[in-house]
């Protein structure tokens, strides 16, 4: 039986902001290297005789930049199957386990979730390859890790009596269990029975389904009429929206694991870690990267008696003296400082912009887009400045908008700009004009990146406010 990677690239990360943003979360991040977290995932598959190419999960709004990542690290998925809505793992898993099954009757999922850590790449592989005889024989394995310490930020599952469908060192579940307090989590680790609840499993695609139309019918049928409706736009798999949108959310470990009786766990030392705090990230890199100090210092930092700290400056000078414990993170619009043992109320600062309708959470100065990024550099009444990048062969969409004008000027790299019923080419230092409701573009014709300064004038300078009439990426 295959094996087929299903690698869900959803969720917001917010437990690591300011860096990790709605637009940008921790997946697409660069965290613990110099290639995201996605592309670590898909990495760590590559030349595995055993597994098929990865099926993808991901939110509508990072297709691009997931597809882009995936072409920067030359892997070609099976396909990128796009959620309209975040429903959590249970439904996400569902939809991809129908995909598969139009594919192979007998497709065996792996499924992993983009953003964790996994040291040990030949443990991984032992481990799934231990628990597939389990899993040929309709066990819905998950995989358990040998705890290092009581963390108090996992869940933890108790392993009973050897797994009745086979595979050396696989488990019966016994229970599965919320994240504890520090002292109950003590006495798992002391128990030995305990695992950390990885959220990885193994399974067949038709033996998940079987489990979750029998406890969660109204997920399952959501799920097979979102798929029945699926269509493919450009490189992606577009589910049917309002199917979806009707789809209970539910975790897989609460709609299925811990209702079956086919669970079975596989306790494995991989060198695992979910980074969902700052301060799992700082165990993380403070293994190869900390300096005397145990201090993990990225960017232009300066400290002095300074301990067991991480400072991460993404844009301007950062100097750190005299304390210790303390993760301290720079970006250009906000600035962190936090005890490592209260990062888990980050999310808290998160939750606070939301309410006061703050934009912080959700982007960063600098937002992504399909054809190149742009930035905020100045704001100020009735108008802001941006610059923006536009890639080789990039194409905004033909627009148009009520309530502001542009003015254009070229940097570098030469611009086509379609202007009502005219076109014409920009280069360095050239510049135009976009009255208010004419409908314009801009696109990159050239082998270079190119470069402009655009200043936005008028009584709404939203986002909101495009009326697009075509674009090449299909956005609405």
């Amino acid at each position: 039986m295959n094996i087929y990677p299903v690698i869900l690239a959803g969720g917001s990360g917010t437990r690591l902001w300011p860096l990790s943003r709605e637009a940008l979360p921790k997946q697409l991040l660069p965290l613990c290297s110099d290639n995201s977290m996605l592309q670590e995932a898909l990495l760590r598959l590559a030349d595995w005789p055993e597994l098929m190419p990865p099926l993808l999960t991901c939110g509508n709004e990072h297709r691009f930049l997931v597809a882009e990542q995936l072409r920067a690290i030359d892997v070609v998925p099976l396909d990128i199957l796009l959620e309209p809505e975040s429903k959590n793992t249970a439904p996400t898993v569902a939809v991809a386990a129908h995909y598969l099954l139009q594919q192979d009757k007998d497709a065996v999922m792996l499924v992993l979730p983009a953003d964790h850590v996994i040291g040990d790449v030949a443990a991984f592989h032992a481990a799934v390859l231990q628990a597939r005889q389990a899993a040929e024989n309709g066990a819905l394995v998950t995989f358990g890790m040998v705890p290092s310490g009581p963390e108090t930020g996992y869940g933890y599952i108790r392993r009973g009596k050897a797994a009745a469908q086979g595979g050396a060192g696989c488990y019966a579940v016994e229970r599965f269990v919320e994240k504890p307090d520090r002292a109950t989590a003590e006495t798992f680790v002391a128990d030995k029975a305990y695992s950390w609840n990885s959220g990885m499993f193994l399974f067949k695609a038709a033996r998940y389904l079987e489990e979750l139309r029998e406890y969660r019918p109204a997920i399952a049928d959501s799920c097979q009429k979102a798929f029945d409706g699926a269509y493919h736009d450009l490189d992606f798999c577009r589910l049917n929206e309002a199917s979806f949108a009707v789809c209970p959310p539910e975790s897989i470990d609460y709609a299925v694991m811990e209702h079956t009786r086919h669970a079975v766990v596989l306790p494995a030392d991989i060198g695992w870690s979910d980074v969902g705090s700052w301060s799992a990230l700082w165990e993380i890199l403070e293994e190869t990267e900390g300096d005397s100090e145990r201090n993990v210092l990225r960017g232009d930092v300066y400290t002095d008696d300074v301990q067991n700290s991480m400072i991460r400056a993404e844009n301007r000078f950062v100097a750190v003296i005299g304390v210790q414990d303390l993760v301290v993170v720079e970006t250009k619009d906000a600035v962190l400082v936090v005890h490592k043992d209260q990062v888990q109320g980050v999310k808290k600062i998160v939750e606070d912009l939301k309410k006061n309708s703050r934009t912080e959470h959700m982007n960063h100065m600098r937002v992504y887009r399909p054809w190149g990024n742009y930035e905020g550099i100045d704001a100020g009444d009735r108008f802001q400045v941006k610059r923006i990048t536009v890639n080789p062969g990039g194409k905004l969409s033909l627009q148009m908008h009520h309530h502001r004008a542009e003015h254009w000027v070229v940097v570098t790299g030469t611009a086509l700009i379609t202007r009502g019923d005219e076109e014409k080419l920009l280069t360095e230092n050239e510049s135009t004009y976009i009255p208010i409701g004419v409908k314009h573009r801009l696109e990159n014709p050239g082998k270079m990146p190119l470069h402009l300064i655009e200043v936005q004038s008028g009584g709404y300078l939203g986002e909101d406010d495009i009326v697009r009439f075509d674009d090449i990426y299909k956005r609405s």
